[in-house]
């Protein structure tokens, strides 16, 4: 694991310090390693999304099998009638999050290689003739990559600073600053980040009202960026310039697979989901029910009509005559 760990931030820096030979900008040259970095997660964030969408049009049948096995005696038939569910659908629950989760070991790998590029050695160090620098001796030596590239010289040259555009991208948001406002840039990083995230999940909530109906799912859209916004003042500027690049990809990203018809968005109308009979034992309910309307009712006994009395023609003579004779 330690070995793999060290071969990919070399890897990691010797792409960094390539693309800085070819554009000798810092952040530039992080935004050019960023889109590398998305261009392999873009297949997996048009397959995030597609789960997403999948499991918000599942959401009514969800909620049909949690009132239908209530309680933690149906628990383990719950997880059983909505794996199959999910298998049925080719639904992944876990799929609209794993791009999420992907950030966070490129997020320390980023970190580390950063670390590594403004290392600090405790004892002198000879500076590379290649370098062309009037100083012979230095405390900055930065790792895994070559000592005559030129990376190398300007972290060299730049005392470990990575300057660019007036700021230094090894530094924090709380980092020591030379005034509050040198660190506004930094600050301002921050709150950039935090506001494409929530742009991102808006633009996905606006995409699926199902979602908006979700509390859990609202409340996690809600808190997830502050959650960044605590790591984002932990890390380095230069860290930072990842992640909004990142985000800025995977907005686009989205809008694109929405608009070209990868991924069709819920709608008014496709939220609602006809109820349909999903298990079997629905359709054996079903079947029970439609036969007992059709049977006729039991151990009811059919109305006899009673014949109405016939009277005696001889009686009724008789009776005409007692009435004459009144």
């Amino acid at each position: 694991m330690i070995i793999a760990n060290s071969i990919t931030h070399s890897v990691g820096q010797i792409i960094l310090a390539f693309i800085y030979s070819i554009v000798p900008n810092y952040a530039v040259a992080i935004a050019i390693l960023t889109i590398l970095i998305m261009g392999v997660l873009t297949p997996l964030t048009v397959k995030s999304t597609k789960s997403m969408i999948a499991m918000q049009r599942l959401q009514p049948e969800i909620k049909k099998l949690q009132q239908k096995y209530k309680g933690a005696e149906n628990r383990a038939q719950l997880n059983e009638e909505m794996m199959r569910l999910y298998k049925e659908e080719g639904v992944s629950p876990a799929g609209g999050c794993l791009p999420m989760f992907l950030q966070f070991p490129f997020l320390i790998i980023l970190y580390d290689i950063i670390r590594g590029l403004t290392n600090i050695s405790t004892t002198k160090i000879p500076v590379p003739a290649a370098c062309h620098l009037p100083m012979q001796f230095t405390h900055v030596a930065p790792r895994y990559i070559p000592n005559t590239s030129k990376m190398y010289c300007s972290l060299i040259g730049s005392g470990g600073k990575m300057m660019s555009f007036g700021i230094d991208l090894a530094l924090k948001p709380f980092s020591h600053h030379s005034s509050w406002l040198a660190a506004v840039p930094y600050f301002a990083l921050v709150a950039i980040a935090v506001g494409l995230q929530y742009l991102q999940m808006s633009q996905m909530s606006k995409r699926n009202p199902a979602t908006q109906a979700n509390k859990q799912m609202a409340t996690l859209q809600k808190f997830m960026p502050i959650l960044f916004a605590y790591i984002y003042f932990l890390i380095p500027a230069a860290v930072l310039i990842y992640m909004v690049v990142s985000s800025l990809i995977r907005i686009g990203t989205q809008d694109i697979i929405f608009r070209t018809g990868v991924v069709t968005p819920l709608t008014a109308s496709t939220t609602a989901i006809p109820k349909t009979v999903s298990t079997a034992a629905d359709a054996i309910e079903a079947t029970a029910t439609e036969n007992k309307v059709n049977q006729p009712a039991k151990n009811v006994k059919p109305e006899i009509e009673t014949p109405k009395p016939q009277s005696n023609p001889a009686t009724r003579s008789k009776n005409k005559r007692k009435r004459k004779d009144r």
